[in-house]
């Protein structure tokens, strides 16, 4: 049976990484509408600041700690601030995040080093600093932001992927083990969708870049219709959350197709990702133009 989370007679009690903006804002938006308290973590001071004053017209307990997931004493600091605050908290969603991109050949050690402690080990240090108080209270629930990028292989794309795919694994792993505590967990795996991630972006190549922005400005699905997906899937105990129609299919092609197949796929796939729109494309020129 699917864990689902707990609240209190207070109403559920969530803290958020990352949630100064873009999908953290939208998931504390999206909560603080459903009566829950919400509290933000950031390491933009200015971001919380204007993300508490928003989210206070809905949830007026709304308040900001000050986290850096990069620091080994953030987080449990901030579950300390919490218990202080709350009591506890029910819900814990670890999605700070920042985006690299380049080939292997092209992408420095320190861009792999960094994004890994941001993208991992942010999340990492957030599952070590919330489950004693999950396991003391019996009940809990991590809400983990990975990627359809943690799922597909994309190319140009490897230090990003190989982060996102670990915290696949990671929440996986870490539903089976703290299931007996009452410990629920969701992993988030969206395709883009605009977003200020560009705005931590690393890459030695701008066209990379360039495709990049294209593809978190393209229509579609916003940081709310996500949050709202998101919370869903959440009270329904589901463990991957892959709000995005293409990303559930092409998943799907991947575990059901061979494998030169589903690289074939994803070779064309990239490749009239990078393309320029047929709206875009300029004129072309007439028969015999050189």
């Amino acid at each position: 049976m699917a864990i689902t989370p707990k609240t209190g007679s207070g109403g559920g009690r969530i803290f958020i990484t990352g949630g100064a903006s873009g999908l953290g804002l939208a998931l504390a938006r999206r909560y603080a509408r459903a009566g829950w308290r919400v509290a933000v973590g950031d390491v933009n001071a200015a971001a919380m600041q204007a993300a508490v004053a928003e989210l206070s017209t809905i949830a007026p307990d709304a308040f900001a700690i000050p986290c850096d997931v990069r620091d080994d004493a953030a987080l449990p600091a901030a579950a300390q601030a919490l218990v202080q605050r709350w009591g506890g908290v029910d819900m814990v969603v670890n999605n700070a995040g920042v985006a690299q991109a380049g080939n292997i050949d092209d992408t420095p050690l320190d861009d792999w080093r960094w994004i890994i402690d941001i993208n991992l080990m942010g999340v990492v240090r957030g599952c070590r600093a919330f489950t004693p108080m999950f396991k003391a209270q019996g009940h809990g629930y991590f809400v983990n932001t990975a990627s359809m990028a943690g799922l597909l292989d994309m190319p140009t794309m490897a230090a990003y992927n190989a982060t996102k795919a670990a915290v696949v694994s990671l929440s996986e792993t870490l539903q089976h083990e703290l299931a007996p505590n009452g410990v629920g967990v969701s992993v988030i795996c969206p395709s883009f969708f605009k977003t200020n991630l560009a705005d931590s972006l690393r890459t030695t190549d701008p066209r990379l870049r360039a495709r990049v922005d294209k593809l978190l400005n393209k229509p579609g699905l916003t940081a709310d219709d996500v949050a709202d997906f998101v919370y869903q899937g959440v009270a329904a105990g589901r463990m991957h959350l892959l709000p995005h129609k293409d990303g559930r299919r092409f998943w799907l092609i991947k575990r059901l197709l061979p494998r030169a197949w589903y690289v074939a796929f994803i070779n064309n796939r990239a490749r009239s990702m990078a393309a320029p729109s047929r709206k875009a494309a300029p004129p072309q020129p007439a028969s015999g133009t050189p």
